[in-house]
């Protein structure tokens, strides 16, 4: 099982960073969260100047055995459907990607088709779909370790490329049960205020999911009560494209990248990295609040400040996408303002 190794960035550069800053000619703290997000990433980088290049997107596909219980409204097929699609450019993630000059790489992690005979994904496919969680674990603890090192060698891949900003996307039919499992385990919070509509359940679906998921808690109790390790919980209810963006996230963290977090199943992975390595967050923005309940109980978990709510709940990283202008903002303002100084302007504070 692979370990990473993550600090927390050294802080020694932060006064000068925010020297830097305070002499950029405005007032005093007056572009608010531009400041917080520009000193982030200079720590992350460890420089007085930042760059976001080579910027890039990670597209996860995986199905998930649970969808065979009724949980989605959307047919598992759908996934597969997608990953296609995105590779006609049809998609919302690929609009973004376009938008904003972001590489943009469809993986094939767990999906239940045979995508191998289709150009622009990468076939990393570790099986077709996990298991069903109600019965069994999802993945064994080798599968687990292969889906980590997807992610692992999906961003060595984007850092081969120079690339020092990633978000990642995700493409499962069912992965928001997974993921509000993980909120309840890892947040402590009640689990019918964990799930939601998902991609467009009504009363009695949300209900349904409820039972089917409380089911799935009480089959896997006795190795979840006390909860010892944060590894249980991945393995036994986890999506392979999740455990990928895990992994990605880990190894990201592990090279100093800026992350970029987007949506209630990459939050609800952000959650679980955290979980395993709690400096991993000092290297993610979260960059908006979708309308999938409790997505923002879950940011509260981890006391983390969204830059967005647009009601976005399209899912592929696409809140990521639509927040990097603001990111991007934030460092061309220390990288390109004028100080007191040299646009001889009197400092007045």
């Amino acid at each position: 099982m692979r370990t990473f190794k993550i600090e927390t960035p050294d802080r020694t550069l932060h006064s000068a960073i925010q020297t830097k800053i305070d002499n950029l000619n405005k007032p005093k703290g007056s572009l608010g969260r531009l400041e917080e997000l520009a000193t982030q990433i200079c720590l992350i980088q460890q420089t007085l100047s930042p760059e976001l290049s080579h910027p890039c997107h990670l597209l996860l596909g995986g199905d998930h055995g649970i969808e065979r219980e009724g949980v989605s409204i959307s047919p598992r097929e759908v996934t597969w459907q997608q990953m296609i699609n995105f590779t006609h450019g049809g998609g919302g993630v690929n609009m973004f990607c376009r938008q904003h000059g972001f590489k943009l790489r469809i993986v094939d992690v767990g999906v239940d088709y045979d995508l191998s005979h289709i150009d622009g994904i990468i076939n990393r496919k570790i099986a077709r779909g996990t298991k069903n969680f109600l019965y069994e674990p999802a993945m064994t603890e080798e599968e687990y370790d292969k889906a980590i090192e997807t992610g692992v060698q999906l961003v060595d891949d984007c850092i081969a490329e120079g690339c020092k900003i990633l978000c990642i996307g995700e493409m499962g039919i069912g992965n928001t049960s997974p993921s509000s499992i993980w909120m309840h385990l890892f947040g402590n919070i009640p689990l019918k205020d964990c799930i939601g509509a998902g991609a467009g359940l009504n009363n009695d679906g949300i209900r349904h999911k409820y039972e089917i998921l409380s089911r799935a808690l009480s089959h896997h109790q006795s190795y979840l009560s006390p909860l010892t390790s944060p590894l249980s919980p991945l393995i036994i209810f986890g999506g392979f494209e999740m455990i990928a963006a895990i992994g990605a996230m880990l190894r990201a963290a592990e090279c100093h990248l800026v992350i970029l977090v987007d949506g209630f199943i990459m939050t609800a992975c952000a959650l679980a990295a955290i979980q395993l390595y709690p400096a991993s967050q000092d290297y993610m923005i979260f960059t908006h609040c979708g309308d999938e309940s409790g997505h923002r109980k879950m940011l509260d978990i981890i006391d983390a400040k969204p830059l967005l709510s647009l009601g976005l709940r399209l899912g592929e990283g696409t809140g990521a996408l639509c927040a990097y202008p603001i990111i991007d903002s934030a460092i061309r303002m220390i990288n390109e303002m004028n100080n007191f100084d040299n646009a001889n302007i009197t400092k007045y504070f």
